[in-house]
């Protein structure tokens, strides 16, 4: 009678049911730190749109409050102008980051003296859980529903 070395068929799946229980643990837990992380970039997003705003209306009073994300972006910055101030990246202008769809809107008066960001997860529940909105007081505040506007009823984020 000779020993052969190696694993038991029976040891082999043990093994493989340990790995699928610690994975059946490790997953939920990594989504919920995409999630989180994907809602730390849209809130750092709306505070970066929220100063290229105020920066855009210190630049170019006569115009007021940039109107469109085109408008705060740019692909010629020499010399920046109302149309393309090139105060955020091309990432940014184009309306989505991190699972986030971004809008600019409620530019109203000449100058413009209002302004409505809002941002909103492109798959609920799998890039984030709350969407973000700000006005021009610059408070970026948050609903667990999606927003379409942001008129100050939604709770602040401390």
């Amino acid at each position: 009678m000779r020993k052969q070395k190696g694993f038991s068929l029976i040891e082999l799946l043990i093994v493989v049911a340990i790995i699928l229980i610690i994975a059946a643990i490790a997953i939920p837990n990594l989504l919920r730190a995409r999630i989180a992380a994907n809602e730390s970039s849209a809130v750092a997003s709306v505070r970066t749109l929220n100063t290229a705003e105020i920066s855009y209306n210190s630049a170019y009073p006569t115009v007021g409050f940039a109107s469109t994300l085109a408008s705060l972006a740019g692909t010629s910055c020499t010399p920046p102008s109302s149309t393309g101030a090139c105060l955020i990246d091309s990432q940014l202008s184009s309306g989505t980051k991190s699972g986030y769809a971004f809008t600019l809107g409620g530019a109203s008066g000449t100058p413009n003296s209002a302004y409505q960001i809002a941002g909103s997860p492109l798959a609920a529940n799998q890039t984030g859980v709350r969407s973000f909105c700000s006005i021009a007081d610059a408070v970026v505040r948050y609903s667990s529903t999606a927003l379409t506007s942001c008129a100050g009823t939604e709770s602040p984020l401390q």
